[in-house]
Formats: structure tokens, sequence, C-alpha cells
């Protein structure tokens, strides 16, 4: 039996759950999200909570068990308190500005840099951080990958774009490995 898939998902105060033609429908105050629904799996929906449990003990339903248990639970927390990621741009010339629906880094390129931003998604920056958040958790991890991929810290001197609770392993230089 799956760990995950087994434990039901808790609805808090104001979120509510439809299944309709192989789609769950979540509905929040902060917004609205659907995932699909596997049909190898019964949806119990509740007013408490929501329980899945397998159809049967194939290799597909054991797959898909803690899968859609967690994409729906992560539908629930997006409508309930959202999703956010923080990076930090480190490095002698590097800035980031959100203008509009578009974010603007300066990497040490000869142009600035531009992402513009997915429905959804917001965006702020104070200083050197970057702030993503939105309700769509795979959306608000996709963006922070994908700036973060624009300048990945370097192990020598730490400049780039990190998490913001990331360790960069760092390496000596030429000079302080010889003895």
């Amino acid at each position: 039996m799956s760990r995950i898939g087994k434990q039901p998902i808790v609805l808090p105060k104001g979120v509510e759950v439809k299944l309709a033609d192989g789609v769950l429908s979540v509905k929040g105050p902060k917004g609205a999200l659907s995932t699909p629904a596997a049909d190898c799996l019964d949806y119990a929906v509740s007013e408490a909570e929501v329980v899945i449990t397998r159809k049967d003990e194939s290799r597909l339903a054991r797959a898909q068990h803690g899968l859609r248990r967690t994409l729906l639970a992560n539908c629930v927390d997006g409508v309930n308190k959202g999703f956010s990621k923080t990076l930090e741009v480190i490095g002698v010339g590097y800035k980031v500005a959100v203008k509009g629906e578009t974010v603007e880094l300066a990497l040490g390129f000869s142009h600035p840099v531009l992402v513009d931003l997915p429905k959804g998604v917001e965006a702020k920056a104070e200083g050197q951080k970057l702030t993503i958040s939105g309700i769509d958790k795979e959306q608000v991890g996709e963006l922070a990958a994908r700036i973060r991929r624009l300048r990945k810290p370097e192990p020598y001197k730490g400049k780039g774009i990190r998490y913001e609770n990331e360790h960069i392993r760092r390496k000596v230089g030429k000079s302080g490995g010889k003895k």
C-alpha cells in the first residue's frame, strides 16, 4: 500500500473539490485549479476530506495512487495558501527588476535577459532577491528553475542565481590547491 496515497487529504475551510468528467476541480480563496483523475482510482469526496483508494492492485494503479494524491494535495494547498520560491542573484553588477509582466535580469551578458511571467504567477524583486509566487506549484517551480538555469552558481566565486537556502560547494582555485 502506498504510504502517501492512503493518507486522506484534509480540506481547509473555504476549499471545495468536485469530480466531473475525469477532472478534479479545486476552488478556494486564492483561485481555482484542476487536475486529471486516474481511471484506476476511486475518489471519495466529502465536506472535510478526500480519500483516494485503488480499484485493483495493478502496476498502473499502484504507480498512480501516490502521484494523484500528491497532485490533488498540491492543488488544495495552492488555492488555500499558495506557493513561493525565492532566488538570490549574486555577483558584481548582477541585478534583477520586475517590470509589469516581465522579469529583467542583468547577468553579465552584453544584453539584459528578459523572462516573461506566465499567467497566474507573480514576481517581486527586493534588492538581490527575486520572489516568485502563485497557486500552481508546478508553474512556480518551473519558472524558478528556468531563471536559475540562465546563470547557474559557479563553484569558485559563488556567482550566479541560486535558491534562497541552497548551499554551493566551493572549490579552491588553482593557486589555493598547491603547497
